[in-house]
Parts: C-alpha cells; structure tokens; sequence
C-alpha cells in the first residue's frame, strides 16, 4: 500500500508520521529526531492544552527523551483550538527550526490540521454566534438527522464527508455556506496558499487492526492506573469550564460524566475503548487518502519499523 514518491522538491526536509492513535508515532518521532537532529512538533487538538495530559497520550519527560517538542500545551481549556490558528502557529515554529537547522518531525493525530498546513485553508468567514445558536435549537426542534439534511441541500458534497452526528462540523459546514453564499467544498477549492520551501517526507504507520485494538484497551488501562480520573477532577476544581471542547475529547466527557454521577467507571471504560477504537478507524480512513505516504505495517516503537523508516529517508534526505 505504499505510494510511489517522486524526487522531493528543493529545500529542507520536514518529515510528517501519520496512523491511528496507540500506534507509537511520538517515539518513532523521538528516535528519527534522535538520529537525525531534529525537534518533534505535535499536529494534535488535543494535545494543544495545558493540564490535559495523560488522555492525550501527550509524551512525558521521559518519553521526550531530551528532544525538544512543540505545539504542546499552548491553549487553555476555554480556548477555540481551529486549523486556521494551528496552522500559523506550525508556521511559525517551522521557520524557527529552519533558522536553527534542525529537521522538523511532525507527529499527526488530526489528519484536517496536517491538510491545512500543507495545502492551506481557504478564505473562511468569521463565526456567527447567532446564527449557530439559531442552528443547535433548531437541532432541538427536529428530528434526528435534521443538521445533515440541511447541508445536504446546501452541499452535498460537504455533507458526503460529515457524520450526521457530528453537530460541531455540520453547524460550521451550514455556517459557512450560509454567509459565503456558497457551498463549503467550493469555498475550500478556492484561495488556498500551500506550504512552500519544504521536502515533505511522509512515514504511516498501520499496526495490525487486532493487535492495535489490543494495544487501546492497554493503553487506556494504563491511563487510567496513571490518573486521569483524578486528572480529570482537578481540571474541572481548578475551574477549567466543564462545557469547554477539551472535556469532549474521547475519555475526559465519560471522566467528566462519571464525576457527575451519571455514568459508572467501568461503562465509561468501556465507552473510551469502543470510541478510541471507532476513532483509530477514522483516522486510518482518513491517512489513507493523504498522498505520498510511505506506509509500514507495524508499531513506530518496534526497532525493526525504526530502522525501515531510517533506510526509507536516508536517500531522499541526501537528495538536496
């Protein structure tokens, strides 16, 4: 499944390592880095907010091994985390690390932050307030499906690409198409700047389905042994607003629910697992479209995968 990749363009390598959640992408990043003399950016939502940590899988001291990383813990939890403002905030960190000659190494959790960084993000109009209120009531309103009708009218296409239970991205797809006056996927076709004066190298990462199902049910035991609950309660006692987007992030709105008295631990166990599993999927669906990727069929903790990634870089980063 691996894509034929062409002669990069000039200019200095940033390598990009894409795959689904409890796939190892921060260590392999850490070891390339390592080798390389590199720094790791995250290109994650969730790991852009302070105090949020151990259900992001945000890499420890340890784990970062003296490698210096970025783009972790730059909002708080009442803070919009959109791709428009990671993107400039990538930009910025890329050009540092341009000027101090050190490799990039992106390690990518959201597939839509990767897009707009390298291929731009279209002119988007400003947020309505008003007008997405007017949307989630008449949500309320109306039978299920209703969000997903409306874009469908709109914008069929957009609306292809949309769960129709995704309420944030179907009332910011209705949005846009309401005050552009056209419909999303065109607005998106239209003005993008991509990113310029970089080889990008792109690693993918795809672990065995069963064997990466067995590593999030671990992985998220492991979380919860670490302390996320009590994470999760300190968060929300240090006044950290419970209807922020952080606290819907996979694992913290069951935590949150179970400090409610609403939900018992062991069904939000049950519920971050069949999600981080329903997730990993998306992401995968989602990677598999990204072009240029050098797929490899295991963990970026496995030496073996290390070494392959290594040998599949070393002649692109000596074509200068």
């Amino acid at each position: 499944m691996n894509a034929d990749q062409s002669v990069p363009p000039a200019g200095p390598p940033l390598i990009v390592i894409v795959g689904p959640t409890a796939s190892g992408k921060s260590t392999l990043a850490v070891w390339l880095a390592e080798k390389l003399g590199g720094e790791v950016v995250a290109c994650d939502s969730t790991q852009l907010y302070r105090g949020f940590d151990v259900g992001t899988a945000k890499p420890n001291a340890t784990e970062r091994r003296g490698i210096p990383h970025h783009l972790l813990d730059v909002l708080d939890a009442p803070e919009p985390a959109t791709a428009g403002g990671y993107r400039l905030m990538a930009l910025n960190v890329l050009e540092g690390l341009r000027r101090r000659e050190r490799v990039p190494v992106l390690t990518v959790g959201t597939g839509l932050y990767l897009r707009a960084l390298l291929d731009g993000l279209a002119d988007l109009p400003q947020r309505s307030e008003d007008l997405r209120e007017r949307l989630r009531q008449s949500r309320l309103t109306h039978p299920p499906r209703h969000l997903h009708r409306i874009l469908q009218r709109f914008d069929p296409e957009s609306a292809a690409k949309i769960s129709s239970g995704d309420e944030q991205k179907l009332i910011r797809a209705i949005e846009i198409c309401l005050l552009a006056q056209r419909p999303l996927s065109e607005v998106h076709r239209a003005g993008r700047t991509p990113l310029q004066g970089w080889r990008v190298l792109k690693i993918g990462l795809n672990p065995p389905r069963e064997a990466l199902n067995s590593r999030i049910q671990a992985r998220t035991e492991t979380m919860l042994s670490a302390g996320w609950l009590d994470e999760v309660r300190k968060l929300l006692s240090a006044g950290a607003p419970d209807a922020s987007k952080p606290f819907e992030f996979i694992g913290y709105r069951e935590l949150r629910s179970v400090l409610r008295g609403e939900m018992k631990l062991e069904d939000a166990r049950a519920a971050i697992h069949q999600s981080t599993r329903r997730y990993a999927k998306r992401q995968l669906t989602w990677f598999r479209r990204e072009p240029a990727v050098h797929w490899i069929e295991s963990f970026g903790d496995d030496p073996e995968v290390q070494t392959k990634s290594f040998e599949y870089l070393q002649p692109l980063l000596a074509a200068k």
